[in-house]
């Protein structure tokens, strides 16, 4: 199977291709990744667990319409590409399992293995190397359970597949509210991805803040970022009632993207300094200039 691009035009392949369990990809056993199992007396994976907690005890359709309020006026900082990734070097993710290093070398991790695979695909290059960048929220007074992690539809019943799913919701008013807390909720039988209202996090701001600016990515890569943390439906499968047929060519591609993302998360730091000049003139071709956040 290969990947082409012409006219503007992307064709799929075929993902099975791709989602093997090769461990000659990852740099630790498959089964390894998205441990969530608990254990109190692990610091790493009770860091994780209690950033879930609250992010299932306040992602409420009320707090993402504040925050689509709040961050979508891209008031918050004028930065470049380069100087918005920089700032990743300070950051770790609270809600990851599989790292406890600076995001920025997981930025650069996923990148890179995007581009040894399709050499040819510079967009998806970049696409890997920005799709964490909206966690920039985190530098301006945004709590991580509202900047990371996974991601799931709020205003509808939450799926047996998102993560600390048994307890972790409990207290959260929406369970309460009858217009939420059923299959449907205030959505509608396959009204499409693209129309739910999901919970607040760096996927989404970082779709909207690239669409604010323009972005000469193809709508694909933004479909990539906006949904790659929506583990629930690409991978667990669930939400179909709500999904329609043209979002399934959007799932195949979180689904490839998702080893860039997922399985290369390892102590392997890249040179980042070497690197730079590359990635840099895709910045210039696809995301140029100071954006808006």
């Amino acid at each position: 199977m290969r990947l082409l691009q012409e006219h503007n035009k992307i064709d799929f392949i075929d993902p099975s291709e791709l989602l093997r369990p090769e461990t000659s990809f990852a740099d630790k056993c498959l089964s390894k990744f998205r441990d969530y199992t608990i254990d109190n007396a692990d610091p790493l994976k009770e860091r994780v667990r209690l950033t879930y907690r609250q992010m299932h005890l306040n992602q409420t359709v009320e707090f993402v319409k504040s925050r689509h309020k709040k961050w979508l006026k891209f008031n918050t900082l004028r930065a470049t590409v380069r100087e918005a990734l920089e700032k990743l070097n300070y950051l770790v993710d609270e809600s990851d399992p599989d790292i406890d290093l600076p995001n920025i070398v997981h930025a650069f991790q996923a990148a890179e293995r995007a581009r040894a695979e399709f050499p040819h695909f510079d967009w998806l290059h970049l696409t890997a190397l920005v799709h964490d960048l909206g966690k920039i929220m985190a530098f301006y007074d945004e709590p991580q359970w509202a900047v990371v992690g996974d991601t799931f539809p709020v205003g509808c019943a939450w799926s047996d597949n998102i993560v600390y799913r048994k307890h972790s919701f409990q207290g959260n008013p929406d369970a309460d509210n009858q217009k939420y807390n059923n299959k449907y909720g205030m959505y509608w039988p396959h009204c499409g991805i693209d129309n739910l209202l999901m919970s607040w996090g760096h996927d989404e701001y970082m779709y909207q803040v690239m669409k604010h600016n323009k972005t000469k990515l193809p709508d694909i890569a933004c479909k990539i970022i906006r949904f790659h943390s929506f583990y629930p439906w690409h991978t667990g499968g669930d939400y179909r009632h709500l999904a329609t047929a043209k979002d399934e060519e959007t799932r195949k591609w979180v689904l490839i993207f998702n080893r860039y993302d997922l399985y290369t998360k390892s102590e392997k730091v890249p040179d980042i300094d070497a690197l730079w000049p590359y990635y840099q003139n895709l910045i210039d071709k696809y995301l140029p200039g100071i954006l808006e956040f």
